[in-house]
């Protein structure tokens, strides 16, 4: 995830050169916006979960209408998806509860 932010600030650390963020390396300093790892894992972790929990609902539903219409076996493994991606929000829940300590 690459955020713009404006370095306009005083950046004042003694060094006489010019402060672009595009030379490699860093100065020992943060600034407040930026995350840590963790902090970074926690906020995917929890878009991870919230956006597959969707894409289990919806194969939940697909899978119904599949059967509704006949298709008994494009509906098998239509909920096979669904099963499948219960079993990926737990393995991220699970993460998320490590990451959390």
């Amino acid at each position: 995830m690459t955020r713009e932010h404006d370095h306009s600030s005083d950046h004042s650390h003694g060094n006489s050169h010019d402060h672009s963020h595009d030379h490699g390396h860093s100065h020992g300093h943060t600034h407040s916006h930026e995350l840590t790892f963790e902090q970074k894992l926690e906020k995917l972790f929890s878009h991870w979960i919230d956006h597959n929990e969707s894409h289990k609902d919806t194969f939940f539903t697909w899978a119904e209408r599949a059967k509704e219409a006949g298709l008994t076996q494009v509906a098998g493994k239509i909920e096979k998806a669904g099963q499948i991606s219960t079993q990926v929000t737990q393995q991220l829940k699970d993460a998320l509860e490590k990451l959390k300590g």
